[in-house]
């Protein structure tokens, strides 16, 4: 039987790191009500009733500047990892003659290269992740500026949450980068910074409560409407002849 060195440390608590947050994200994907379940029934909702309420096209300004504020942070985000990216490789081609005295685990170039690999892949798939979300969330602002008589809100829905799906895949591999980016200054933070990390999601993501459809506004009766019209008529009588009594006072006087 071997001694044990501080190098088979990446081999146990690496690997286990990474179970326990890979386990939990498809726990994750099979429980009904979490926050991925709830951001898709909100924005979908969202989408349906933007299409059924607003009929003229003009008074969808507010949902078209919603569309634009998340293109605008997929854009962000999508741009933040590609220049992360881009740093990773040029860390990657120097040298770090303190790694072997700052680093408790392996410090050979072989379990460098794959701490450098994994991060490279987890901000690349943020970035193309970020993307597909900006994408989709064009596509559906052309979808919501289609008059009524063209508009599928079934179509709006779909390319929303899609979006939003894609928007929840890119958050997930930075969660991930964040844990490899730990793993660079050696195993045992990494694996601690897992364990936390899925602890914190779990207080996040899910939730006891059901999604329940949102409550309709009630149209008003007719008896309502008329009440209604009778009060703006008067009120608006009621300005007319202050206007009236305003100007026959403005020309008596001398």
């Amino acid at each position: 039987m071997g001694s044990w060195n501080r190098e088979d440390l990446d081999v146990v608590l690496v690997p286990s790191g990474l179970l326990i947050m890979a386990g939990y994200h498809l726990l994750l994907l099979r429980r009904y009500y979490s926050a991925t379940a709830k951001d898709q029934h909100y924005r979908g909702t969202w989408a349906v009733a933007t299409l059924e309420e607003v009929v003229d096209i003009k008074d969808r300004g507010p949902a078209v500047q919603v569309i634009n504020n998340n293109i605008t942070a997929a854009f962000s985000l999508s741009s933040i990892s590609l220049i992360v990216s881009s740093l990773i490789g040029t860390w990657f081609g120097s040298s770090n003659p303190m790694a072997s005295t700052l680093i408790y685990g392996d410090t050979s170039q072989s379990i460098m290269a794959y701490k450098h690999i994994g991060l490279l892949i987890c901000f690349l798939v943020a970035f193309a992740s970020f993307l597909q979300s900006a994408r989709c969330y064009i596509h559906s602002s052309f979808l919501i500026t289609m008059p009524k008589a063209y508009a599928n809100k079934e179509y709006l829905r779909e390319a929303v949450v899609h979006g939003s799906n894609c928007w929840s895949v890119g958050m997930r591999a930075l969660y991930f980068a964040f844990t490899l980016l730990l793993w660079v200054f050696g195993p045992i933070p990494m694996f601690v910074s897992s364990v936390v990390m899925v602890v914190v999601l779990c207080k996040l993501d899910w939730y006891t409560t059901t999604l329940r459809p949102f409550p309709r506004a009630k149209e008003p009766s007719i008896v309502t409407q008329f009440e209604h019209g009778i009060a703006a008529a008067c009120k608006a009588v009621g300005q007319e002849m202050t206007n009236v009594v305003s100007a026959i006072e403005h020309r008596g006087r001398p």
